[in-house]
């Protein structure tokens, strides 16, 4: 009786430690854009993801050897990892360069487009099965997406193009996830993230490097720091809560980056910005929530 009394309770704690953990990452990572927006009206974009890499690498070995051992940095796939690291560079550069130009809120709302394309990209590259709500909502997304970015209308700038490009490179890389083994976990993958980054962003850095002006350091350790913790903590919500649960959360980055935009830049994205954020993120909320309760789901036994 005390078992079975105690349970709903236990869970729901899980349920609000997670919602809490994720709701904090994002709020961090928010902060991360903001700072790497501040540094791109004067750094190139390479130049920012290599020092946030670079302060980051530390963080992450340590979280990773911390939570699972030494062995959590073996990894079978190498070469896969540097692609995914490559992938994010370019991903991560796109939207750097799109926050020059677009308000914050506005570049976040368009890359939350991300879930649109993992799903259409799942169905194309891993031939799997999407039924017709899932579609409806992928399609409701998209017309999110069209409605913020306007294209062949006088309000339409080609900028908007750059975190919808993130977005669509985004969803590739967490499709290439599913060539690694399942032995290696979120913080294996995490790492070599990180790493990755690191080294395809060095590649490029004698023809954009800067040296960095003493008072913008503080921005750039702002960038690794309330990265890796945002990046932390969200590990941390989906390790204790429920992934249809705690999934739903990411959105709140929309809430933060429009609070941040208008506090720092006074940026106040219209209506339509608006409209289509709501569109993309009750899209993702949905292909989010459903994805999670599928795969909770019993499988019915073969008959035999």
């Amino acid at each position: 009786m005390s078992t079975s009394t105690a349970l709903p309770s236990t869970q729901n704690h899980s349920a609000a430690a997670g919602i809490a953990c994720v709701v904090g990452g994002i709020f961090f990572l928010t902060l991360s854009d903001a700072n790497a927006k501040w540094l791109g009206s004067a750094y190139n974009p390479l130049q920012i993801l290599f020092l946030r890499a670079l302060i980051a690498l530390p963080f992450v070995m340590t979280l990773a050897l911390w939570l699972g051992g030494r062995r959590v940095l073996r990894t079978t796939h190498p070469g896969l990892h540097l692609t995914r690291g490559a992938i994010n560079v370019v991903s991560a550069c796109c939207f750097y360069l799109g926050l020059r130009a677009l308000p914050l809120a506005e570049a976040t709302a368009i890359a939350f487009a991300a879930p649109l394309f993992v799903t259409a990209l799942s169905v194309l590259i891993l031939k799997e099965r999407v039924d017709g709500k899932r579609w409806l909502a992928v399609l409701a997304g998209f017309a999110g997406v069209l409605i913020v970015v306007r294209p062949g209308t006088a309000a339409f700038q080609a900028a908007t193009l750059l975190p919808l490009t993130t977005a669509f490179l985004y969803a590739v890389m967490m499709i290439t996830a599913r060539g690694i083994s399942r032995g290696e976990g979120m913080l294996t993958t995490t790492f070599y993230i990180v790493l990755g980054q690191l080294v395809c962003s060095a590649v490029a850095l004698p023809w954009v490097w800067r040296a960095p002006a003493m008072e913008d350091l503080p921005y750039f350790g702002a960038v690794a720091l309330f990265s890796t913790l945002g990046l932390a903590l969200i590990t941390q919500g989906f390790r204790i809560g429920p992934a249809s649960v705690v999934a739903p959360f990411d959105y709140t980055g929309l809430i933060w980056a429009t609070i941040l935009g208008w506090i720092f830049w006074r940026e106040a994205p219209d209506a339509y910005a608006y409209l289509g954020a709501l569109f993309i993120a009750g899209s993702g909320v949905y292909i989010a929530v459903r994805e999670a309760r599928a795969k909770a789901r019993p499988r019915r036994p073969a008959a035999g």
